[in-house]
């Protein structure tokens, strides 16, 4: 069957037979600043078959020993592959309805979107696009994981705007054939997978269609972007290394994820804050008001500065962005540039609180409305980088299916 849109169903891998609470983990873009979180996590998979040996978390990908990490990773994808512990399920979609820590259930379909639809530059017009500006240095890192690997396992979630609700809500009544029930380590909650194939599938196509006929964006991202973006680098590094050869079906022209609808009640924005570290903290804050033109009273953009010395609400009389967020990583950017230091992107008030005892300055964002995400992307192209979150870090995508991505 040929699909009217970007996204399709997949040949798609779940393992059999294993303790599925040790195969889940949470996406590898998450808790990058706690590296106890992933020994935790560590400890609990021990032993066990688990994604975790078979992707990289981002709080390890500068080290020293990351090479030989992804060599283990790629060895273990083949072991998995060789053991037999993935039953294949053929030309599907699976119906995903996910508990989060806070008890809402979200769902979300499960797929394979097209590479050659997707374009993450700023100004695409492409049906997949980004959300936020790609970091072009944040690729190839990432396409050390993916060059040689059998397997992409995904933490990609892309939005629809379906306030009709005809695309994946329906599902909740239709779909009868589950794969996977189970609880998600590490406070993730409880997730349960469908099959959605057949007639089904035809529906959701259907549904799709309609949908793109009524936007002329009907792909946002919305985690996972630079995941996508690597991606699709993998695949045109593949079509320039074999030139003149058809790979219009070769799999890596597909990348797994899970569609969700932006009007569901569970899905959230919140934003991702900032702390900055190895600077002179008295230096850049002073730099900052001057920039920016800080001001604690007032109104407009606003966010709050935590630090050793202070704890303060700022509105910024100076903006260079029609976001505070844009207005903010500019300065974080150019003055990074100037004096070194680094930035981190954090999910929870609470965890950037945390870290600022440890020290190193805290900035704490404004949540962005969720309605506003399609008609910023359509108008103006993609939002600054790290602008919102879809709920907390426990609640972000856990690695459950798999996808064969060579031949």
């Amino acid at each position: 069957m040929k699909y009217s849109t970007a996204f399709s169903p997949a040949d798609i891998l779940i393992p059999q037979g294993i303790d599925m609470e040790k195969w889940a983990v949470v996406a590898c873009d998450q808790f990058t600043s706690q590296r106890e979180y992933w020994e935790q996590t560590a400890d609990i998979a021990k032993g066990a078959p688990s994604a975790l040996n078979i992707i990289l978390p981002e709080v390890y990908l500068n080290d020293a020993d990351a090479d030989e990490r992804i060599e283990k990773i790629n060895s273990e994808m083949k072991k998995y592959l060789a053991d037999g512990i993935f039953k294949e399920y053929k030309d599907t979609f699976i119906y995903v309805r996910r508990t989060d820590s806070n008890g809402k259930v979200r769902e979300g379909l499960v797929g394979k979107i097209d590479l050659e639809q997707y374009d993450y530059n700023k100004g695409s017009t492409t049906p997949v696009r980004a959300t936020e500006a790609t970091v072009a240095e944040r690729i190839p890192p990432r396409l050390r994981v993916r060059k040689n690997a059998d397997l992409e396992l995904p933490h990609i979630m892309i939005l629809i705007d379906d306030p009709g609700r005809t695309v994946i809500e329906p599902l909740a009544e239709k779909a009868s054939q589950k794969v996977y029930s189970f609880d998600l380590m590490q406070k993730g909650g409880h997730i349960e997978g469908y099959l959605a194939n057949g007639e089904a599938a035809v529906q959701i196509d259907k549904a799709l269609a309609a949908l793109s006929e009524k936007s002329p964006l009907l792909y946002a991202m919305g985690d996972g972007n630079h995941s996508l973006a690597t991606a699709k680098a993998h695949y045109e590094q593949l079509k320039k290394d074999n030139p003149g050869k058809d790979l219009s079906d070769h799999p890596a022209r597909y990348a797994l994820c899970e569609i969700v609808n932006l009007h569901s009640p569970a899905l959230e924005f919140e934003a991702i804050h900032r702390i900055i570290t190895d600077v002179d903290a008295a230096d850049l804050i002073s730099s900052m008001k001057e920039k920016l033109g800080l001001s604690e009273a007032g109104s407009g953009q606003q966010f709050r500065l935590v630090s050793a010395d202070e704890d303060k609400l700022y509105t910024v009389t100076r903006p260079t962005s029609n976001l505070c967020v844009g207005s903010v990583q500019m300065f974080i950017d150019e003055y990074l540039r100037a004096h070194g230091g680094a930035v981190d992107y954090i999910h929870g008030t609470d965890t950037v609180l945390d870290l600022v005892k440890k020290g190193g300055i805290g900035i704490i964002l404004p949540d962005m409305a969720k309605e506003d995400l399609f008609p910023t992307v359509i108008n103006d192209g993609a939002l600054p980088r790290k602008t919102f979150s879809m709920g907390h870090a426990e609640d972000k995508r856990y690695y459950v299916e798999a996808r064969r991505i060579t031949l």
